[in-house]
C-alpha cells in the first residue's frame, strides 16, 4: 500500500483512477478545486482536497504525505492551447515544473506525468508511434506537454526524483466531459443523446488509437503495482480507426443515424496516430481490451442510464 496523491482528481481520467488506486488498496488524496461540487467517486475511501493548482502553497501540502504523485490536471486542451498558446505556457507548463520542484523537495518517490500519446509524436510519415520515436510537435500542447516531460529529465537528473511520462491515447468513456470540447466519441454520443449534430473535424479519414477508460486505468495500476522499467509508456489499444469508422460504429451501436457538421481541421493536428504498445506488453502482459464497439456501447449505456 502506498499513499498516492492524484492531481486533478474531479476530472475524467482524474476521478476513475482515484477509485481504483483505493479499490487495490492504497490510500488516495484527490487534489482539485471541485469548481462545480466533488464529482461522485464511486469509492468511499478517496479523500477530496480542495486546492489550486495555480497556488505553490496547496500543491506543497498536498504533496507533502505523498509516495506517488499522479499529475493528471492540464488548465489546456489542444483546441484552447491552439487558440491561447501564451496560457498553456504561463500556467500549465509553469505550475507542472513548480509541482515537480515541490515534489522533489518533500521527498516523494515517483510521479506519474499524464502526457500525450499524440500531439507529442507531431506529424510525421509514420503508420505506428513507439516510444523512441522523435518527439516533434508542432502544436502548442504537444510542446507543452514534452516540455514538462524534459523536466521530469531534469528534476530525474538534479534531485533524483523518479517519474513515468504517460503517452495517452484518446481516451473515452463514463465520466468523460463533452462540454470540455475534448474527445470525439464522447462528445458525440452527447450530441445525439442531445438531437443535435455530429461535429466532424476534416474529411473523416484522421486516425486516431482510442481506449477505453476502464483498460488505462487498469494499465496505470499494473504498473503501481511494480515498479516501470523505463521513463515513458505508451499507453493505447494499439489499433487505429477513422473519424468516419467512428460515426459508422456509434451509428450501429445507438441504431439511429445523425447529421454531422463538417469543420476544417486545424494545421497543427496530426493526420494518423496510432502508438506502438510493445514495450508495455512487454513489460507488463498483454491486455484484454473492450472492443471499440464494446466501449462505445458502455459509455452510451452509462450515459444515457438515469
Amino acid at each position: 500500500m502506498v499513499r498516492c496523491l492524484v492531481i486533478g482528481a474531479n476530472g475524467f481520467l482524474g476521478s476513475r483512477l482515484c477509485d481504483a488506486l483505493a479499490g487495490a488498496g492504497h490510500d488516495v488524496v484527490g487534489f482539485d478545486r471541485y469548481s462545480h461540487g466533488i464529482r461522485a467517486f464511486s469509492s468511499p475511501d478517496v479523500v477530496p482536497l480542495i486546492g489550486d493548482f495555480l497556488d505553490p502553497r496547496d500543491v506543497a501540502a498536498a504533496v507533502a504525505e505523498a509516495d506517488y504523485v499522479f499529475h493528471f490536471l492540464s488548465t489546456t486542451t489542444p483546441a484552447s492551447a491552439d487558440r491561447e498558446p501564451t496560457v498553456d505556457l504561463r500556467t500549465n507548463v509553469s505550475a507542472s515544473v513548480e509541482l515537480l520542484s515541490l515534489c522533489a523537495a518533500a521527498g516523494v518517490r515517483r510521479v506519474f506525468f499524464a502526457s500525450s500519446g499524440g500531439a507529442i509524436y507531431g506529424p510525421q510519415a509514420r503508420r505506428t508511434f513507439a516510444e523512441d520515436t522523435p518527439l516533434l510537435p508542432v502544436s502548442p500542447y504537444g510542446i507543452g506537454k514534452l516540455t514538462i516531460e524534459r523536466y521530469l529529465d531534469y528534476y530525474a537528473t538534479t534531485a533524483g526524483l523518479a517519474s513515468v511520462s504517460l503517452r495517452i491515447s484518446n481516451p473515452y468513456g463514463p465520466r468523460a466531459t463533452p462540454a470540455k470540447g475534448q474527445g470525439i466519441i464522447p462528445i458525440t454520443l452527447d450530441r445525439i443523446r442531445r438531437g443535435e449534430p455530429a461535429v466532424q473535424v476534416g474529411d473523416g479519414s484522421m486516425i486516431r488509437d482510442y481506449i477505453h477508460v476502464e483498460d488505462l486505468v487498469a494499465r496505470i495500476l499494473r504498473m503501481v503495482e511494480r515498479v516501470p522499467e523505463h521513463r515513458a509508456y505508451n499507453l493505447g489499444s494499439g489499433r487505429g480507426h477513422s473519424v468516419a469508422e467512428v460515426f459508422s460504429t456509434i451509428r450501429a451501436v445507438v441504431g439511429q443515424d445523425f447529421d454531422v457538421v463538417r469543420m476544417p481541421q486545424p494545421a497543427t493536428f496530426v493526420d494518423h496516430v496510432v502508438l506502438d504498445v510493445d514495450r508495455f506488453h512487454r513489460e507488463y502482459g498483454p491486455d484484454r481490451d473492450l472492443s471499440l464497439a464494446d466501449g462505445i456501447a458502455d459509455t452510451w449505456t452509462r450515459m444515457t442510464t438515469p
